[in-house]
């Protein structure tokens, strides 16, 4: 009976397992989730958050480079010698003695050019470039994750496209059969529409492929392995369609400047370029320090005095300052100063194409609105008069007015327009989101 109980136990808890696994795998991921996920597993990412590691350690170290250095040495000496006897003009025996010396000291620097005031401000601004950068980075990847998001949801429809072509048409088929067997329609007839239902089963086959292919990308990108389960939120593609105001290239632009990571990253990298020609000049200028130090000692050749005493009475107290003037570097300082400044430039110009290029991918971008929209229009309308067509073409094909041949003409113009007509939907709304990012509006569906 216990055994009984027990497996019925076991039994149970598999069922409630595999429950909590299905609805696991069955997880519908939004565009939102797969972005997090994205930038969580990112290597390019995780490796950008290390250099900004490495950039806080460097500005904590230039803080501590302020601070005074402090040292502590012992030093424990043996020596062996021979003692000079002047009565009979020669060396006697070894012997030895030891000595013991203690010693601390401190350095600090006074003045050396505002060198250190000038590396703090850097390692401060190389901080924060690099954070400019890594969210640089994650923008990146946020585009990437949704283009791969779009293709499939273009895929998705493609494939409904083509199921429901292929409803149509098998419905058109049994019709067919139904006449033929009548002997309303031809032989002929017949297999035209069975050869255009093939055909459109062969479609929808290469849909499903791609469909497959464009989820593989997707969880690649995001560093997701690959799951057959893996599905994606569809959302309301209509409602993302209502934007019709036409974006200006320059006002957009102007916004973007103030707000996209890799401007900014441009700019710090420009103003720590300037900062390394006043450190390389700083080496130019007399350096003055300060230095102190405390030290004792013993030795076992003091006679009559212990070592405690010996250390008491040999302490030494000492403080000097220390005036370095740099006379003749070998060109050094002036090839420094000279090498600093041409990277001051290198980081203009960097600056300056930085700018131009998100200028030109603003440009581009509204340009791919109009484009879009003008597509997307043209193409709704395109679609609209197929289907008018296919649907005064289907009524006379029942009636038997015309023949298949021509019945097939225009379904696959329908099906023509309704592919173009997708493919321009997507185009579009694409097309809104680039723009939007631009804005510094979240990527979103």
């Amino acid at each position: 009976m216990k055994t009984i109980q027990t497996s019925l136990l076991i039994a149970g808890f598999l069922i409630l397992f595999s429950g909590f696994t299905g609805s696991a795998q069955s997880k519908t991921w939004t565009l939102e989730e797969c972005i997090n996920y994205a930038l969580s597993k990112n290597i390019q990412i995780q490796k950008t958050g290390l250099v900004n590691d490495r950039n806080q350690l460097s500005a904590d170290q230039a803080q501590a480079n302020r601070l005074p250095s402090v040292n502590a040495s012992v030093r424990e000496s043996f020596n062996w010698y021979k003692g000079f006897d002047s009565a009979t003009g020669g060396y006697g025996s070894s012997s030895g003695s030891n000595s013991t010396n203690y010693s601390v000291s401190s350095s600090v620097s006074l003045f050396n050019g505002q060198k250190l005031d000038n590396k703090i401000k850097q390692a401060e601004i190389d901080l924060q470039s690099g954070r400019f950068n890594s969210d640089a980075v994650k923008e990146s990847v946020g585009l990437s994750i949704l283009n791969a998001y779009l293709q499939v949801l273009y895929a998705n429809e493609s494939v409904s496209n083509a199921e429901k072509q292929i409803v149509s048409t098998t419905e058109q088929l049994n019709l067919s059969k139904e006449r033929m067997d009548l002997g309303v329609i031809s032989m002929s007839d017949y297999l035209q529409i069975k050869s255009e239902l093939a055909t459109e089963k062969s479609t929808l086959a290469s849909a499903q492929s791609q469909l497959s292919i464009g989820k593989v990308t997707l969880m690649q990108l995001m560093e997701l392995p690959v799951d057959p389960n893996f599905e994606i939120s569809s959302p309301n593609i209509e409602s993302l369609l209502i934007d019709s105001s036409q974006p200006d290239a320059q006002e957009i632009y102007n916004l973007a400047l103030g707000i996209k990571p890799q401007i900014k990253s441009a700019e710090l990298n420009k103003e720590s370029a300037a900062l390394d020609v006043k450190i390389a000049k700083a080496d130019a200028i007399p350096s003055l320090s300060m230095d102190a130090g405390l030290s004792t000692g013993y030795s076992s050749l003091t006679k009559n005095s212990t070592y405690t005493s010996q250390l008491k009475d040999k302490v030494n107290p000492s403080v000097g300052l220390s005036l370095s003037i740099p006379i003749f570097q070998k060109k050094q300082i002036k090839t420094n100063i000279a090498s600093a400044n041409i990277s001051v430039a290198d980081a203009e110009l960097t600056e300056i194409n930085t700018k131009n290029e998100l200028r030109k991918s603003i440009e581009q971008a509204c340009a791919d609105v109009v484009s879009a929209k003008s597509q997307y229009l043209a193409s709704q309308e395109q679609n609209q008069s197929a289907q008018e067509s296919y649907d005064v073409t289907t009524e006379k094909y029942n009636q038997g007015l015309i023949n298949s041949v021509d019945f097939l003409i225009q379904k696959t113009n329908l099906i023509t327009s309704e592919s173009k007509l997708l493919q321009s939907k997507f185009n579009m709304i694409f097309s809104y989101k680039i723009v939007d990012f631009y804005k510094g509006i979240p990527l979103t569906l």
